[in-house]
């Protein structure tokens, strides 16, 4: 389907665009995926519940650049944008060729799976991206997202994740008690009462929460049930969150049978 070509930052087409990728959290219904290697990452996905949770709906180009070659396969409308246009709209100092605009479906309900992660207050999206990252890379199925994360489509979530938001199930709660379920549930936490990681117990159904990136889980009253597990570390006081994910989800990797 040809694209139309656009000129003005006041097309109303492009506001469009701008005005739904605006909201966020719970009022988003839509994103986009800033390059070829993302749609890429997207498209390849396709078949896995995170992708398909995402409904494409709208082509962008840069004039001058060559159809991606999945334009054909998904006919979609679309526009053709100078290159100043597209940096705005991607909000990239370096603007892609291409991006696609997809509609977001809701969140995922039911109980959730053997492997699962959770991010309470992670406030960077770079950083909530390397969580997923992590806890695609290790095998985990689902991630949920608490009070005060970043948002997971927004795009600079989506870039750092480098596909890894395709891979896995994306749930967000207002609460722990929520989705409280016999799983083992294990908060990784330096404080007193934490049992060094290598001794934690990570049978499955396995939970596997991390806090905020300043403060962890001050603040935050975790349930009983919920255990804590410390990272052992020399001359540093804490890990970035995502590192201690990583780590964490690893560790659980290593010892499954």
């Amino acid at each position: 389907m040809p694209l139309k070509p656009v000129a003005s930052r006041d097309n109303p087409a492009l506001k469009q665009i701008r005005s739904v990728l605006s909201e966020s959290g719970t009022k988003r219904a839509a994103t986009l995926l800033a390059g070829a290697k993302l749609i890429e990452a997207w498209a390849e996905a396709r078949g896995q519940r995170g992708a398909d949770r995402l409904r494409p709906r709208q082509w962008i180009r840069v004039e001058g650049a060559g159809p991606h070659p999945l334009e054909a396969e998904l006919d979609l409308p679309g526009l053709l944008l100078p290159e100043a246009r597209m940096r705005d709209l991607t909000e990239m100092k370096s603007p892609p060729a291409h991006a696609l605009l997809l509609d977001l479906g809701p969140d995922p309900a039911g109980p959730l799976g053997p492997r699962v992660a959770g991010a309470w207050g992670i406030q960077d999206p770079g950083n909530l991206g390397a969580i997923l990252r992590s806890v695609a890379a290790f095998g985990f199925e689902e991630v949920l997202l608490g009070p005060g994360c970043a948002d997971p489509f927004d795009p600079r979530t989506l870039r750092g994740s480098m596909g890894a938001a395709f891979l896995v199930s994306l749930r967000r709660c207002r609460d722990l008690a929520e989705v409280l379920d016999d799983g083992r549930w294990i908060a990784l936490d330096g404080g007193t009462g934490a049992v060094p990681l290598a001794r934690a117990d990570m049978s499955e159904p396995l939970r596997l929460l991390v806090g905020n990136e300043g403060h962890g889980w001050q603040g935050i009253d975790l349930p009983p049930s919920v255990a804590r597990a410390a990272i052992p570390t020399a001359g540093v006081e804490s890990l970035n969150a995502a590192v201690a994910m990583g780590i964490a989800c690893f560790e659980a990797s290593r010892r499954r049978p």
